[in-house]
């Protein structure tokens, strides 16, 4: 499919503005381009978080929990199996375990046996486990009936999630989710882990007002943002001022060797350096790591590594979660190979993809549907969703669908325009505008594709359906430079605040094939030589074209060079 290369807009006298209060002029104008106006925005100091108070439920939320904690009650944390969900519950377990509950551990369900989020089943095990109160972390805004059988059993339930809730919600004690109705925190990006940290801080305050602590004998819970860090960037979520706050400091204690020993040595097992720490180390590198055990595994490896003080213990499970994430990629990429094929068999005689993508196998596994999904979303650039067999007892008649989509098509509302339309053909769905999941029975697959088809070919335009990709245009000869690289990289980027991607007519001077599946360039730029290399990319390229491309500098015998990491051509 073609692609249009797009320069991103930047507002001259914003970056004027940003340059003047001392930041770098290429800084200047990738942040003004970013919707960035001032150099305050651009302050990561702790106090220029968000007040915990304005967020719905979280002052409930912290007398529910000092209370619990002064009459000594047991506290269980309902996970989830992604990592922002480990992460979250790793963020719990500690941080309530520093403002004094001696009696807190922690359930996460199994993605094949228990499915998502809090179900009655699961209430019940929290029941039997001696809980009083029962807190979940990056799910419950959609358990209705899990809540209701906590509360049967007479458990109090404090609900945290960021996922966006239907028009009805659970009788929860207490719901803190920032896109509930009536919240006004302005950061509605917070992932799951966030929502734990700020409950923290409003539960911190609401003891030090009842004089459990001072200001000076208070446990300091920034302790805790390395893990805010990681989860909120694995999770994908907008970074917002807020957000790119919380990564930032986090960044800042991991590159200072602050953080847990399970952090440390999933760094050593990705084969990663802490000291320059990025955002793409969390989402490419520990993520993925954390990620594997609850597809493949159970995520109660990953919640133990990102918990444990132990070095020997934390390398212990560092390791067991590399080996898994390495079954995990061999896994994906047989099945990717697999999805691929039906995936290409849709096109017509044009070559052109349907508007939507809707893949299954007998032998896929679940545990990876949303990867592959995420892959033919990247290659054809149309909502997809792959399905797999559920592997649960009793539930071997039901599929397992995880969806991508791309800008201009709200995923999650898309699944709830085709229950509104068929209510039978889903048993369960949720979701952002990004990704989705759903289950469905396997004998409707066939409507669920049409279904699909249909509501995609309603709402994508021409204009949503031609792939873009937007950078940052040209880049002067003067910035590149290995130092500005390194200036460059400590910065906070990810969704929402893309990183850094430039775009320029360069001369192919060589072009080879290494690994026998990229493309390893020589190039001119502004007429002086720079190396390129584009992963995945086999055909070759013409003598002269428009590249879209990273900095990244490749380091060999001492030596280190500037290199264009190549995201795309414009052919």
């Amino acid at each position: 499919m073609s692609l249009k290369i797009l320069t991103r807009d930047v507002p001259p006298r914003t970056a004027w503005a940003l340059e003047q209060a001392g930041i770098h002029p290429l800084l200047s104008r990738l942040f003004a381009a970013r919707g960035i106006v001032s150099a305050e925005e651009l302050d990561d100091g702790l106090a220029k978080l968000l007040a915990p108070s304005s967020l719905k439920g979280n002052q409930a939320a912290a007398v529910l929990l000092a209370d619990a904690i002064a009459s000594n009650k047991r506290l269980c944390i309902v996970a989830d199996y992604d990592c922002d969900g480990a992460t979250a519950c790793a963020v719990g377990l500690r941080g309530l375990r520093m403002l004094g509950a001696q009696h807190v551990n922690y359930i996460v369900p199994d993605r094949v046996v228990d499915g998502y989020g809090l179900t009655a089943p699961i209430a019940e095990r929290v029941k039997q486990s001696g809980a009083d109160v029962l807190i979940t972390v990056d799910n419950g805004i959609a358990s209705m009936e899990g809540v209701a059988q906590a509360q049967a059993l007479g458990l109090q339930v404090l609900i945290t999630d960021h996922h966006l809730p239907a028009a009805t919600l659970p009788t929860a004690e207490v719901i803190v989710n920032p896109n509930q109705a009536g919240c006004d925190f302005e950061s509605k990006s917070l992932a799951g882990v966030g929502v734990m940290f700020y409950v923290l801080l409003a539960l911190r305050a609401e003891l030090r007002q009842r004089g459990v602590f001072s200001a000076e004998s208070q446990p300091k819970l920034d302790t805790l943002l390395p893990l805010v860090a990681l989860g909120t960037v694995a999770d994908v979520v907008r970074l917002d001022n807020n957000n790119r706050r919380l990564v930032a400091q986090g960044l800042k204690r991991i590159r200072a060797g602050q953080m847990p020993a399970g952090m440390l040595a999933l760094f050593k097992a990705a084969g990663r350096e802490p000291k320059v720490a990025t955002t793409f180390d969390f989402g490419f590198a520990l993520g993925p790591r954390i990620n594997a055990a609850g597809r493949l595994s159970d995520m109660t490896l990953g919640i133990e590594c990102l918990t444990s003080d132990d070095s020997v213990r934390a390398d212990e499970l560092a390791k067991q979660l590399d080996a898994i994430n390495r079954e995990r990629r061999d896994i994906e990429g047989d099945m990717r190979q697999q999805a691929m094929d039906i995936a290409e068999s849709l096109l017509d005689d044009s070559e052109e993809p349907p508007p939507a993508i809707c893949v299954f196998d007998p032998d896929f596994h679940e545990g990876v549907v949303g990867i592959v999904a995420s892959r033919i979303k990247d290659k054809f650039h149309r909502p997809c969703f792959v399905f797999a067999a559920s592997n649960a007892p009793g539930k071997e008649h039901e599929l397992k669908g995880s969806g991508r989509s791309i800008p201009g098509f709200h995923l999650r509302d898309a699944l709830d325009l085709m229950a509104k339309k068929h209510p039978h053909v889903l048993l369960r769905f949720g979701g952002h505008a990004m990704a989705a999941g759903c289950t469905i029975e396997e004998e409707n697959l066939e409507l669920f594709e049409a279904c699909f088809m249909q509501v995609a070919a309603e709402l994508l335009s021409p204009a949503t359906l031609q792939r873009k990709l937007e950078t940052d245009g040209p880049l002067q000869a003067q910035y590149r430079r290995v130092e500005f690289i390194d200036v460059m990289h400590k910065e906070v980027w990810g969704q929402g605040f893309a990183a850094p991607v430039f775009s320029d007519e360069v001369e192919v001077v060589s072009q080879k094939l290494v690994g026998e599946k990229h493309l390893a360039l020589k190039l001119k730029h502004h007429g002086q030589p720079v190396d390129g290399i584009w992963f995945g990319r086999i055909e070759p390229l013409p003598a002269r074209v428009k590249l879209a491309y990273r900095l990244d500098v490749d380091e060999w015998q001492g030596q280190k060079r500037v290199r264009f990491m190549v995201e795309a051509a414009e052919l």
